[in-house]
């Protein structure tokens, strides 16, 4: 059977983002807008006490020019996390720009990038703009799509371009973000802090998401979420489809009231997104599917799971790919989108490639299923071909003719849009 993939020649328009004033990050009495411990507040200023180490802004950022002022005692060593997800080292998961005493003895023999304003094992920073150990300085980090620019005490010490440091540096992690939390990496050492504020930037941004999908189905393809609310959809979790299929009319009907009122709990519907928790039963179309293509955009958190159910059937796997995730010994190092619940060396239970995309940005994945059989792009990479699905709850028999998508979830929050499918 001939088919097109669209996902990879859809195109979208740009919007651009109107600029937004300033906004403080610190009332200067405590810690709210802030996540962490090791830190105390004191007339106005924000200390790091010997047990401090992450200090993470509970709100996530894009594109923005953060301003703060610090004070550091001689050996002085801090750090400020940009592109944080809000697990592991900040350095590697997201970027660290070095926040040090450079004149103390004991750094002397320091790598150039470790030094203050460097982008920690990336990009070293300019010397000599740092004023004595005692006095506070100015500092204002600017990150505008992949351009990182360190201004200190009113002189640019350093500029960098992400898109070319990753060609650099194609394993580190964090490089490869583009949004994320701000964070103070605290080493023990008594740096202080005030006057944080930050000012969000009008930039162009894509209108809908990695690979560029329409707000609309494209041609053939009917949507399955209005973007508005839950209609269409009911709970179920990981139970044999079979069990719905054995329901009375009524029966079925009352059953997915009953479950309604459990994914409102969880499930919601903001600013064209279908928004999960984390918890509850899973999201379950009222219809159907036998053959048929299948587009939807998502993005996660940190040691999120989740998954997509082909005819009532788990899954194609999403979960955290990283190593601080702790799933890599069920095979998470080898990336989302796989035929997870395959038998063990099956083909299409690991994807080709890990293609996930970094923590807080859109995802892609476009599912081909004809028969028992399922192609999966992601991230516009082909990750798995033609590959049969097994029936989980039946394994000595096909997969199910037809049976309803899920959306599964459990263990931090995930977000699905443009949720397009065409029967075949």
């Amino acid at each position: 059977m001939k088919y097109s993939l669209l996902l990879l020649s859809l195109t979208a328009a740009t919007l651009t983002a109107a600029p937004q004033d300033p906004v403080s990050l610190f009332n200067g009495k405590d810690l709210t807008g802030w996540t962490g411990a090791g830190y105390v507040v004191k007339d106005g200023v924000i200390t790091c006490t010997p047990k401090g180490r992450n200090l993470t802004t509970v709100k996530q950022y894009s594109n923005y020019s953060f301003e703060f002022e610090f004070k550091l005692p001689p050996g002085g060593n801090n750090g400020l996390g940009i592109h944080y997800p809000g697990a592991g080292n900040p350095a590697y998961t997201g970027m660290e720009v070095q926040i040090l005493d450079n004149t103390a003895k004991k750094y002397a023999k320091l790598k150039e990038y470790q030094f203050h304003g460097g982008l920690y094992t990336l990009k070293a920073a300019k010397k000599g703009h740092l004023k004595p150990v005692g006095e506070w300085n100015k500092e204002k980090v600017t990150v505008n799509g992949s351009n990182v620019t360190v201004e200190l005490n009113g002189t640019v010490i350093n500029a960098a371009n992400l898109d070319e440091i990753q060609k650099k540096y194609p394993k580190h992690t964090g490089v490869k973000r583009r949004s994320g939390h701000l964070c103070f990496c605290g080493h023990g050492d008594p740096v202080q802090f005030r006057g944080m504020k930050i000012t969000e930037l009008a930039v162009a941004v894509p209108a809908v998401g990695a690979q560029k999908l329409p707000a609309t189905p494209p041609k053939g393809f009917a949507s399955l979420f209005n973007g508005k609310n839950l209609t269409g959809w009911f709970g179920h979790a990981t139970k044999d489809p079979r069990t719905l299929w054995k329901m009375s009319d009524e029966e079925l009907e009352a059953h997915k009231k009953e479950t309604r009122k459990d994914i409102n709990k969880h499930w919601s519907a903001e600013n064209g997104e279908l928004v999960n928790d984390g918890q509850g039963l899973y999201l379950t179309t009222n219809k159907d599917y036998g053959n048929f293509e299948l587009m939807l955009e998502y993005k996660t958190v940190a040691k999120a799971d989740s998954g997509i159910y082909l005819r009532g059937v788990p899954q194609v796997q999403i979960w955290d790919t990283t190593k601080e995730g702790g799933k890599w010994e069920l095979g998470a190092d080898k990336g989302s989108c796989g035929l997870w619940n395959n038998s063990k060396g099956a083909p299409g239970k690991n994807p080709s490639k890990n293609m996930d995309k970094p923590f807080g940005e859109w995802n892609s994945v476009h599912i081909l299923m004809v028969g028992n059989k399922v192609t999966i792009h992601f991230n516009g990479e082909k990750v798995v071909d033609a590959a049969v699905m097994e029936n989980f709850f039946d394994r000595k028999n096909p997969i199910f003719e037809r049976g309803p998508i899920q959306l599964q979830t459990h263990g931090g929050e995930i977000r699905w849009r443009n949720v397009f499918i065409k029967e075949l």
